[in-house]
Parts: structure tokens; C-alpha cells; sequence
């Protein structure tokens, strides 16, 4: 009775535990290839819920149905031009294919060395294609004589970063889709000069933007010199309309003048005569002046005493 115990205890031990490796749950982020003996059997399970496989013979082997990073190391590439640059990218990527990755990379680990190779690879051909300026520019626009005539900044560019990084995700997708990968997104995160010649280049460019100030301070003196003589030539015109407009005014003054002064000594011309002899004897003798006149002199005439 008690070895009948035993065996039943067991026959339930083994049953669970049968059991237990029967069922496996997926979950909504999940995708499971069934293995046997370490071959693939059926059919990839990309459904969430509870499945089935055969305890202790099959295995089942889950991957990652969201989208994965990929960072690559930046790298030391010289481009078209001969500039050595230092390009650091990054990626995105997803399994499509369960079983297609499965049978040709195994695992998250050889999948990430693989993509390596392809993006590493595929950058540093597009960029060994190309020159610096398509690199570091997406587009063209215009730009002011007067701020550059810099050559590299005016010359025109026909693909652009953007169009590099879509042309690295195309040839890489090419590569990576027999692998059941699928590259959904490829940037340059950083463009950077070797040290070697980021010195030479930082001098280049303070060069550069010193030469665009002096001609900014020259053009800026010579406008102001313009100014200044715009200002001095108003100026002039100015004072030149004041005084002729003042010299009229004074001599019509005058001539008003004069015409009373005839008009007054027509009237009573002895009266006018010693009036402005006493104004000449105001002007003329100061106090303690001495003075010498002959007998015949007209500034004598009102001052000799009368007979």
C-alpha cells in the first residue's frame, strides 16, 4: 500500500511537471520560435496567450516584438574632400521575421554585431562618397555677399544630411531584411572634426568671422562718413539760405533807416545836424579826453563858446 503511495506521488510529480512545460504563456510584446533539438518546428507564434509545446523535447525561444536601439561607435572617416571626421549615428530597428532570425542570428546579441557591420559599414561608404558640406547642411540657402563670400558657404549642395542618412537606411534595409530585420529609422547624432585638424579649422573659421566684422566695421565707417557729409552739406546749405536770408533783411533794415534819416533831415535840417554831432560827441569823447581841432573844424561848430 505504501509503495503504490510512493508511485502514485511520483506519476503526480512527473505529471506537473509535464504540465508546467507544456504550457508557455506570450505576451503582447513577445514573439516565440519552437525549437526541437535545436532546429525551429512550426510556424513563429506572434500572438499573445497561452500555447503549447512538447515538455522537455521543444523550447521555446522568445524575442522582442517592439522597436530596438541600435547606437553605433563613432568612428574616424574621411569624407570625399579629405577631411577626417569623426561621425557617431545611431538606429532603430525591429524583428519582422522570428524565424528568419532565428535560423541566422540566434540572438539580440549576434543580431546588434551584425547591424554593426551593415550601418557602420554603409556610413562610412556614403560619407567616403560625399564632401564635408553635404554632411553638415540638409539644405541650401541663401546667404548675403555681405556676410560670406566664403566659398564652402556658397557653394550649393545636392543631397544634403538628410538625404545621406535615408541613403545609408536604404542600403542597409537592403542588407538587413534577409536577416528578418527591419532598420526603421538611421541618424547622424554627431559630426565632429579628428583633433588633429579641429584646431587648423578653428582658426579657419575665427579667421573668417574676423574678416567679415572688418568689412562690417568698414562698411559701417563709410556709411557714417556718408552721413557726416550729407549732415555738413545740409548744414551748409542751412546756414548759407540763413545769412543770405539775414543780409536781406538787414539791408532793407538799413534802407528803411536811411530813408528816415533822409526824410528827417529834409524836414529840419539844423535841428538833424546838431543831433547827430551830439551823438558823434557821445561816441567820440570819452571822460578826461583831450582832443585838438583847428578853428575851422565842424566838430568845433556847436562846442566854441557863442560870440
Amino acid at each position: 500500500m505504501k509503495l503504490f503511495s510512493s508511485f502514485t506521488l511520483v506519476a503526480i510529480v512527473i505529471v506537473l511537471m509535464a504540465a508546467s512545460g507544456m504550457f508557455f504563456t506570450v505576451n503582447e510584446t513577445e514573439q516565440v520560435v519552437i525549437t526541437q533539438m535545436g532546429k525551429p518546428v512550426g510556424d513563429p507564434i506572434t500572438e499573445p496567450g497561452l500555447h503549447m509545446k512538447l515538455p522537455f523535447i521543444q523550447q521555446a525561444n522568445y524575442f522582442d516584438k517592439r522597436f530596438l536601439a541600435w547606437d553605433g561607435n563613432p568612428n574616424q572617416i574621411p569624407t570625399k574632400d579629405k577631411r577626417f571626421i569623426w561621425v557617431d549615428t545611431y538606429a532603430r530597428w525591429r524583428i519582422i521575421d522570428p524565424l528568419l532570425f532565428f535560423q541566422r542570428l540566434r540572438d539580440r546579441y549576434h543580431a546588434q554585431s551584425r547591424l554593426s557591420d551593415i550601418l557602420d559599414g554603409g556610413t562610412r561608404n556614403v560619407v567616403a562618397r560625399h564632401l564635408l558640406i553635404e554632411l553638415v547642411r540638409s539644405r541650401n540657402f541663401e546667404r548675403s555677399q555681405k556676410i560670406s563670400d566664403s566659398k564652402e558657404m556658397n557653394t550649393p549642395i545636392k543631397f544634403g544630411r538628410q538625404a545621406l542618412a535615408e541613403e545609408v537606411l536604404d542600403n542597409a534595409s537592403k542588407r538587413a531584411k534577409p536577416l528578418g530585420i527591419e532598420i526603421l529609422d538611421f541618424k547622424f547624432k554627431r559630426i565632429n572634426y579628428v583633433e588633429q585638424v579641429r584646431k587648423e579649422v578653428y582658426a579657419r573659421m575665427i579667421s573668417e568671422r574676423m574678416r567679415i566684422a572688418e568689412q562690417y566695421r568698414s562698411e559701417g565707417a563709410g556709411e557714417a562718413a556718408r552721413i557726416e557729409g550729407e549732415m555738413e552739406r545740409q548744414l551748409k546749405i542751412i546756414s548759407s539760405s540763413a545769412y543770405m536770408q539775414a543780409q536781406g533783411i538787414k539791408g532793407a533794415a538799413d534802407a528803411n533807416a536811411t530813408a528816415i534819416y533822409a526824410e528827417a533831415y529834409g524836414k529840419a535840417p539844423d535841428f538833424y545836424g546838431f543831433y547827430r554831432t551830439l551823438e558823434s560827441y557821445r561816441k567820440a569823447l570819452a571822460k578826461d579826453t583831450t582832443i585838438v581841432l583847428t578853428t575851422g573844424s565842424e566838430f568845433l561848430k556847436y562846442i566854441e563858446a557863442p560870440e
